[in-house]
Parts: structure tokens; C-alpha cells; sequence
């Protein structure tokens, strides 16, 4: 149940709200009880059973008090006006009660509407922020479509499972408390009948409980994996028709659907059962109640009009009791739900700011790797082993090398993508664990062999993250990136919608939009992930031309497979197996006929 009680904690920001609701449950249940007992004075004046009361009550306050002023005052409302004026009275009592049941019924629910969906906008928001500011590392294990089906699914799960049950938590047990106080006043030996339904129900309904829980899981993972072969097939959908492999993804989808179905049809039935089940025990305890009751009546224990007024208070207990039972299968269908939400919220989140963590605005002498050793969770080995580099302020330093040799690796250590086991990277001499991570970022820009651009306008890609930018800066970084042309080419120029991951443009066009991007950043670190590799060569000489105006007095880091572009480097740095093997300039490194050697005869072959 603590996840329960996390979801309740959200409730805290929505106090107003909810004492609205909590009052208006309190006065639905008032109003429930109060029709309890002015059925039996309509059912006295039907069956002429009347028992006139011509004396006032005396004595202090108490519930015979109450109940032998009420009779008084009814007595004379029928001696003064008549059977049939006093049977209008008391049908219009009956009428005002239920109005104002069912008025302050639709009040709980009106103040009840914000709350919830408030406390579902705030998890997800939650949810979504916990994920932004999660490490790398996490992702690399977990499933994109899991994690979207936790954060759409699930969620929507919790507002129906829980937070729709919430006012039954609040109202059904006021309800059930006071119709079972009038039930024992009334006749305590019947009430026990009660008891025994009450508890007979709960021993049934909390075995069932237990697996629909466990099941409710199932059904949840079942769905995230739906999602993951959907979100995976939009994504590779160029690849799955190229290789005809339309049908080996239908095979695929079909069994993962068609498991979710037959586990969701499990759930469905265990959770249908409660309403057909507590009816059913209902009826069985009214059967026994009739046969109990009756006897009662024919042997003058008790009038027939309290023993009618009497199942329709058990009534009220029923309903409430059954309403309860659902609340609670529902609720243990969002438990399972929440706890996959909690998985993602309690997740560690180890790339985080130091107490003491030192503000960075600028790079006066260079970025050191001091015996830098990496390695990844659930790998074997380490992918980078006593890495030692030095890269002065303002020199370019290539990285080059095959495939695995852990190139992107030792990029992705400088912005605290992922951190270090051994050693430290110091930025102006202090190890960027203790510079502060916002600042640390703020100070690089990053050229991906990828385009990663986002479905919005140009100009909000260009823009992404700054602020106080002005469209005259936009334009100034647009041209410098060779963009500008091709830009204002567009429908609607600047605020031209790119699409999905920019799928509207050329790869020329993204490339130099996030050079455009990068531009107007204007960080003194820049990192370029082999921006170059995925292009034409028409597009690879305008995007080259715009890295190196983006380059000019900037320390940059650039890995490259295409060895002819990285030719005017200060110091290239070649790497093998976790490794630096070789390092110099390019005419240094052809002269040493090593690895770097090697490289360069077999791109000019």
C-alpha cells in the first residue's frame, strides 16, 4: 500500500478542492441516513399503523429524545390536518432529503474533477522531468516503448483505478457506519446477519484481490511491449519494407497482441466477478433477513412498517459495500500500475551536482583526461582503459580509429553523459564532478553524426534552449551554417514546420540546421560526433565549410572516419581498443607508418 499513500501525498496541493469534496461526501452520507428513517413514518400512514403520540417528551436531550419529539410533532401534524396532508408532509421531506443527497452527491464530483486530473497532469510532469534528468546509462536498458506506455498507459490507469475511487473512500464508509447505527438501534440481532455478509465478502473479495494485482502487472508489461514493436516499427519502417519483413512484424505484433489480450481477458474476468458476486451474497443475506424478519413480525417482536424501514437501511449498506469492493479491485489494478510508474520515479540518478560544485562561464587554459578508465554496466570489460589527453584551449583535436575502439565513448565523459570509474576530466584544472552540471553543458556545443532536430519550425529548432534571442541572431547563425538560403526557400521560411525528426528536409539541410543551432549557441567547447560521415559530397562541402567557420577560436573535439576532413587538425589522436595508440599531426603520423598509416592507405584504395 505505499504507493498508495504516495498517491495520496499529491493530494496536498489541491487542499480546497478536496475539502469541498470531503464536505460534500460528509453531507451526501448525512442526507443517505436521514432517508433511512423517514421511510418508516410514509410505510406507518400506508398500512394505517399509526401510533398517535398526544404527550410532548420531557427529559434531556438524547435520541429517544429525538425520535419521541419527532413522532409527537408528527402525531399532531396528523390529528390537525389529516392522514392525507401528513403523507404529503413526509413525501416531501423524502423529496428535499434526496434532492440534497444527490446535490451534494454531484458536488463531490464537481470539486473532485480538478483534483484528480491535477494530480495526473503533476505525476506525469513528474514522470517526465524524472526521465530528462536521468542518466544515459538507464536508457541503454530499458525499452523506448516501455518507457512512453509507463508514462501514458500507466498513468491514465492510476486516474481510473485510484483517483476515481477516491470519493467512495471518503463518502461509502459514512454511509455504511450510519445506516448500521440505525440497523442496530433498531434490531442488533439482525444487524449480525450484516456482519457476517460484510466479512464473508471481504475474505472472498481479498483473494480475488491478490491476483487481479498480479495479473494487473502482467497486463501493464504486456502493454509496454506493445508499444516498444510499435514505436520501434515507426521508427525502422524504411528497413522492414526493404527487406520485405512486413511479415515477420505482423507475426510479431499478432503474438505480443495476442497475449495481451488473453491476460487482459483473465483480468477482466476476475474483476467482473465482484459485482455479480456481492449481489449475489446480498440477496443471500436478504433471503435469511425476509425468513428471520418475518417471524419477528408474526410474533408482535417487531411492527412490519420498522422491519421494511429496516431492509431498505441494509439496502444502503449494500450498495456502499459493493461500490467498496470495486473500489478495492480497482485500486489494486492501479497499485500494479503505479508501482511502474515508481520504478522510473525512484530510479537512482547518479549524475548529479556536487554540494559544493563550483560555478564555469568560460575556458581559459584547456580540458585534461587523467588516466580516464570507463566502463559500462553489464559490459565485460572496460571501454576505455588509463586514458591520459591533453587539449589546449583553442587547438582541434581529432579522434580517429576503427569502430568499438571507444571514440564516442570518451566524448560523451566530457559533458557528464556518463562518469568515470578511474581517473578525472579537468576542466582549467578542476575535475568537472565538481563544476556544476548546467554550467559544465552550458559550455560545449555538440554536432552529432545524426541530425537530432524535433518536430516544430525551423526557427524553434535553431533557437532550441536559449534565451533572449532575437531573430537578427537566428539569421547571422543561419548564414554562417550555409543554411540561410535554403531556409528562406521554404513556405514559410523561419517558421516553416520540419516534421518529424525534420523528415521534411534534406540530410544536408538538418546537418547545417544543427550547426545553425551550435552557431548560435556560441559555446568554447564544441564536440563533433562524425558530423560529416552521413553525407553527399555536395552536402559534405557546405556543411564542412560551415564547421570550420564554426571551429575558428573555439577548442573543438571532432571524431571522423572520413580521415580527409580532419587533416588541418592541431593533434590527431588515434585510438584501438579502448586506447590511445598514436598521436601528432597528420604529416607526423604518416611519416611513423603505424595505425594511423594503415588508415589512410586503405580509404585512398
Amino acid at each position: 500500500m505505499k504507493s498508495f499513500w504516495r498517491l495520496l501525498s499529491y493530494l496536498k496541493n489541491y487542499k480546497s478542492l478536496i475539502a469541498g469534496n470531503v464536505i460534500s461526501n460528509i453531507f451526501t452520507a448525512v442526507f443517505t441516513v436521514i432517508a433511512i428513517p423517514l421511510l418508516q413514518p410514509f410505510l406507518e400512514i400506508l398500512f394505517d399503523a399509526t401510533k398517535l403520540i398526544r404527550t410532548p417528551p420531557e427529559g434531556p436531550l438524547s435520541l429517544n429524545y429525538l425520535q419521541h419529539w419527532f413522532n409527537y410533532t408528527f402525531s399532531q401534524y396528523i390529528i390537525n390536518d389529516g392522514q392525507e396532508k401528513a403523507l404529503v408532509f413526509v413525501c416531501s421531506a423524502i423529496l428535499i432529503t434526496f434532492f440534497c443527497k444527490n446535490l451534494f452527491r454531484y458536488l463531490a464530483l464537481f470539486f473532485m474533477a480538478p483534483a484528480r486530473n491535477g494530480i495526473v497532469r503533476d505525476l506525469r510532469k513528474e514522470l517526465f522531468d524524472k526521465i530528462l534528468s536521468l542518466p544515459l546509462s538507464y536508457f541503454s536498458e530499458e525499452r523506448k516503448g516501455d518507457l512512453m506506455s509507463r508514462i501514458t498507459a500507466d498513468v491514465q490507469e492510476v486516474e481510473m483505478s485510484i483517483l476515481n475511487m477516491l470519493q467512495i473512500i471518503f463518502r461509502e464508509p459514512l454511509i455504511i457506519v450510519g445506516a448500521l447505527s440505525f440497523m442496530i438501534y433498531v434490531s442488533p440481532t439482525l444487524t449480525i446477519f450484516v456482519f457476517v455478509l460484510l466479512l464473508f465478502t471481504a475474505f472472498v473479495i481479498g483473494g480475488i484481490g491478490r491476483a487481479l494485482k498480479k495479473t494487473s502487472t502482467l497486463v501493464q508489461e504486456k502493454l509496454g511491449s506493445l508499444v516498444s514493436i510499435v514505436e520501434e516499427a515507426l521508427s525502422g519502417l524504411r528497413i522492414i519494407k526493404g527487406f520485405n519483413a512486413e511479415g515477420y512484424q505482423q507475426t510479431k505484433f499478432a503474438v505480443d497482441n495476442d497475449g495481451y489480450r488473453h491476460t487482459l481477458t483473465r483480468l477482466l474476468w476476475r474483476r467482473d466477478l465482484s459485482s455479480p458476486l456481492s449481489e449475489f451474497l446480498g440477496i443471500l443475506v436478504v433471503s435469511v433477513l425476509l425468513w428471520f424478519g418475518s417471524r419477528l413480525v408474526f410474533s408482535g417482536e417487531m411492527e412490519a412498517a420498522t422491519f421494511l424501514t429496516f431492509i431498505f437501511a441494509f439496502y444502503s449498506v449494500i450498495e456502499p459495500a459493493k461500490a467498496f469492493s470495486k473500489a478495492y479491485y480497482n485500486i489494486q489494478k492501479g497499485i500494479a500500475a503505479m508501482q511502474r510508474v515508481e520504478v522510473i520515479l525512484d530510479a537512482e540518478n547518479t549524475i548529479i551536482n556536487h554540494p559544493e560544485a563550483s560555478s564555469i562561464s568560460s575556458l581559459e587554459q584547456g580540458i585534461v583526461y587523467r588516466d580516464v578508465t570507463f566502463q559500462y554496466r553489464n559490459e565485460e570489460g572496460p571501454v576505455l582503459q588509463s586514458i591520459n589527453l591533453e587539449i589546449p584551449k583553442g587547438q582541434l583535436i581529432a579522434l580517429v580509429g576503427p569502430s568499438g575502439a571507444g571514440k564516442s565513448t570518451l566524448v560523451d565523459l566530457l559533458p557528464r553523459f556518463y562518469d568515470v570509474q578511474d581517473g578525472g576530466i579537468f576542466v582549467d584544472g578542476t575535475d568537472i564532478r565538481q563544476i556544476k552540471l548546467e554550467d559544465l553543458r552550458q559550455m560545449m556545443g555538440i554536432v552529432s553524426q545524426e541530425a537530432i532536430l524535433f518536430n516544430d519550425t525551423i526557427y524553434n529548432n535553431i533557437v532550441f534552449g536559449l534565451e533572449g534571442v532575437t531573430q537578427e541572431d537566428v539569421e547571422r547563425a543561419a548564414k554562417i551554417a550555409n543554411a540561410h538560403d535554403f531556409i528562406t526557400a521554404t513556405e514559410n521560411g523561419y517558421q516553416t514546420n520540419i516534421g518529424d525528426r525534420g523528415n521534411k528536409l534534406s540530410g544536408g539541410q538538418r546537418q547545417r540546421l544543427t550547426i545553425a543551432r551550435a552557431i548560435l549557441k556560441n559555446p568554447p567547447i564544441l564536440i563533433l560526433d562524425e558530423a560529416t560521415s552521413a553525407l553527399d559530397s555536395e552536402s559534405e562541402k557546405l556543411v564542412q565549410s560551415a564547421l570550420l567557420e564554426l571551429m575558428k577560436n573555439r577548442t573543438s573535439i571532432a571524431i571522423a572516419h572520413r580521415l580527409s576532413t580532419i587533416q588541418h587538425a592541431d593533434v590527431i589522436v588515434v585510438m584501438k581498443d579502448g586506447q590511445i595508440v598514436e598521436r601528432g599531426s597528420h604529416e607526423q603520423l604518416l611519416q611513423s607508418k603505424g595505425e594511423y598509416h594503415k588508415l589512410v592507405e586503405l580509404q585512398a584504395f
